[in-house]
């Protein structure tokens, strides 16, 4: 997915960068970048943070750096920020999002002049097909509101120039941007944990497709919001951060919510729940709170050396990163009737694994109760599973093997009222080796984040644009 902060202050800021930054390491895998603005130019770093944590790479690089205004990312696969030459000067600028239609836009580009730089595997940088459809426009504003016009998914934006920071939300603000202050000090972030440690206060939530600008006059709005909000409901059930909070709702409150209306619709008699670590834990703790069952930790997560076995790429390395990540602790599983609760079941492959540990281990009963829908369609806004065919998520392979094709669009499966969409679930629980399998009702999940459903993205759940 990917994460950005910025601030522009009145003294040297390269230390708030640095940590705000960081505070954003669990939105990406790939790389990580920070770039300032001082008296002698632009400054910028861009490092592979795959095997090593962002702080760990740029310890050494900010004694080098200074400046009173810059920005940073945390990036699933592209190198940002950019530096960019233009007719609107230099910029640093980095994106968080989705183009669909990138190829199309860059065989525009191409046949008009442009030229682009080509990543690993042949590919185009987003980032710089969106600094490109900018350069083009006579202001930043004109240029950014192009990007949005243009592209086909989701587009956050920072651009860091001479006199200070734009910050754009995309246009159906599927991801979050929020503005907090300090004497002397703006920044700018998409996980507002990054603003309590900085001594930063939140001031304004950016709504869709606005366009704001940080800089000696402090905050000056350049382009009001727009009426339809989108934002990914997956930010509170997944990616989010427990200390973060998107249009003012945080995110550890509402996955405490999703665990105990898993629970109301459940009434089984069990000796303890858990949560999958890191992120199934607080699903858990609302299911065994509203239950009042023991809440307990029969796998326990080594953190140090392992990233998020969800990200990686390649099969074989994200099967090597969920087992040694996580450790049965065998006293707590044999002969016990375990319940646990996760955020979701992406593709079932490491669960599954995780599920048969149980087993060996002298598990009584192993029950599963994921805090949201079952994944039938792919994300076309953000980089939520990049590179994977529908087909790997486990509602699609589910229903392939129950009808032995696919579908193009499986809005049939998405009823938990319905025959099919039940078949379903017991072809994943079956795949899974688990006693249940017992999903979120879509209406539950709105309800725990608190937002109508029209302003949040459920597209993945039920394919609703």
């Amino acid at each position: 997915m990917g994460g950005l902060f910025g601030v522009f202050s009145n003294t040297d800021c390269v230390e708030d960068i640095f940590y705000g930054t960081d505070y954003h390491s669990h939105l990406g895998t790939k790389r990580g970048g920070l770039a300032v603005k001082n008296s002698g130019g632009f400054q910028r770093f861009i490092k592979d943070i795959t095997t090593s944590q962002f702080r760990s790479k740029f310890d050494k690089d900010i004694k080098k750096m200074h400046g009173n205004k810059g920005i940073g990312v945390i990036s699933d696969y592209e190198d940002q920020p950019l530096i960019i030459s233009s007719r609107l000067g230099v910029f640093a600028i980095s994106t968080v999002g989705k183009i669909n239609n990138i190829d199309e836009l860059a065989s525009e580009a191409l046949q008009n002049g442009t030229h682009f730089s080509v990543m690993h595997g042949g590919e185009i940088n987003p980032t710089e097909m969106v600094a490109t459809i900018i350069s083009q426009a006579a202001t930043f504003e004109e240029g950014i509101q192009k990007v949005q016009d243009m592209i086909d998914g989701s587009c956050t934006i920072l651009i860091l120039t001479d006199e200070g920071i734009y910050a754009a939300r995309d246009s159906l603000g599927r991801t979050p941007l929020v503005i907090a202050e300090k004497p002397g000090s703006y920044a700018v972030a998409m996980e507002t944990c990054a603003f309590p440690n900085l001594g930063f206060k939140i001031t304004k939530y950016l709504g869709p497709g606005e366009i704001v600008f940080l800089g000696e006059k402090g905050l000056e709005q350049k382009v009001a919001p727009g009426s339809k909000l989108q934002i990914c409901s997956f930010l509170w059930v997944y990616y989010g951060y427990p200390a973060s909070s998107y249009e003012g709702i945080n995110v550890e409150s509402v996955r405490y919510k999703c665990g105990a209306y898993l629970r109301r619709e459940d009434d089984l008699e069990i000796d303890l729940v858990a949560g999958i670590p890191d992120s199934g834990t607080a699903h858990g703790l609302g299911y065994a709170n509203e239950a009042q069952i023991p809440y307990a930790r029969p796998f326990v997560k080594y953190t140090p050396t392992w990233p998020r076995s969800f990200m990686p790429q390649e099969q074989s390395i994200r099967d090597i990163v969920a087992k040694m990540k996580l450790i049965p602790i065998k006293e707590l599983i044999m002969n016990k009737r375990l319940l646990f609760c996760e955020d979701s079941i992406v593709r079932g492959t490491q669960l599954r694994r995780q599920v048969e540990r149980l087993f060996e281990s002298g598990a009584k009963e192993v029950h599963m109760r994921p805090a949201c829908p079952p994944l039938v369609y792919g994300c076309k806004f953000l980089n939520f599973s990049r590179s994977r065919s529908e087909l790997d998520l486990a509602g699609r392979w589910a229903i392939k093997e129950l009808i032995g094709r696919d579908l193009e669009n499986p809005a049939e499966y998405t009823n938990p009222e319905s025959d099919t969409y039940k078949a379903m679930v017991n072809v994943i629980r079956e795949k899974l080796h688990l006693t249940t399998l017992k999903y979120q009702r879509l209406e539950n999940l709105v309800k725990a984040i608190g937002l109508p459903k029209d302003k949040l993205c459920t597209y993945c759940w039920d394919g609703v644009e």
